[in-house]
């Protein structure tokens, strides 16, 4: 799940909705410096309930991410569309495709939470800006097993991205992925990609609420 499907149930929540980021966040900054569910379950017993909150939204990240990666809707999808962009890349590039596959179902289920509420990305990036990023920083601080310094640096820069809107165009979302492979190390996916999500998009839109945890 990204970031939109993990925190729109939550928005009236900041710091809770800013937790269920917290994973994705560290994968940016420091991905060796994992916020684990065995660390965060003890800060949701901590003393002051906005770090109390932050930490049972990394609890509720984990838990819908268990829950989304054995869930069978999910798993036939990101499968078929691994088989399908295996299809359009050179050989040898077996792990991209599966890679790919995965993160569309996730990126276009964003793009489907957006369709149906046009209030919702809004209303996400409101939310961000109403945070303390530093106490944030601070927050993920009492999570992570290493130090977090560069937290409060990334989340206004996240908010004035704001790339989650491109999820709704296909030329922009081939852009974003190919940020993504960059970032990771891995080839830039080829133009004809974005005709391909262009497919992929209603598949997703037509199982988005077999997508979505239970509430």
């Amino acid at each position: 799940m990204n970031y939109l499907a993990h925190a729109h149930r939550f928005l009236d929540d900041p710091y809770f909705a800013a937790g269920t980021a917290l994973p994705d966040w560290m994968s940016v900054i420091d991905r060796k410096n994992r916020p684990r569910k065995q660390y965060a379950v003890p800060v949701t017993q901590h003393d002051d309930p906005i770090m109390a909150g932050f930490a049972r939204g990394v609890v509720q990240h984990h838990e819908d991410d268990f829950w989304f990666h054995q869930n069978p809707p999910f798993v036939s999808l990101s499968t078929a569309f691994a088989v399908e962009v295996r299809q359009m890349l050179e050989p040898g590039l077996g792990h991209q495709a599966g890679f790919t596959g995965h993160i569309v179902v996730e990126l276009l289920l964003d793009a489907v939470l957006c369709e149906r509420d046009p209030t919702l990305l809004d209303r996400y990036y409101q939310m961000l800006h109403s945070l303390d990023a530093a106490l944030v920083e601070a927050a993920a601080n009492e999570i992570c097993r290493k130090p977090v310094s560069r937290l409060a640096w990334l989340i206004p820069r996240f908010i004035d991205e704001r790339f989650l809107a491109d999820y709704a165009d296909d030329q922009r979302l081939l852009w974003r992925l190919n940020g993504v492979m960059k970032r990771v190390g891995i080839p830039q996916l080829p133009t004809t990609i974005a005709n391909w999500l262009a497919s992929a998009r209603p598949r997703v839109r037509e199982l988005a609420d077999d997508l979505l945890p239970p509430t």
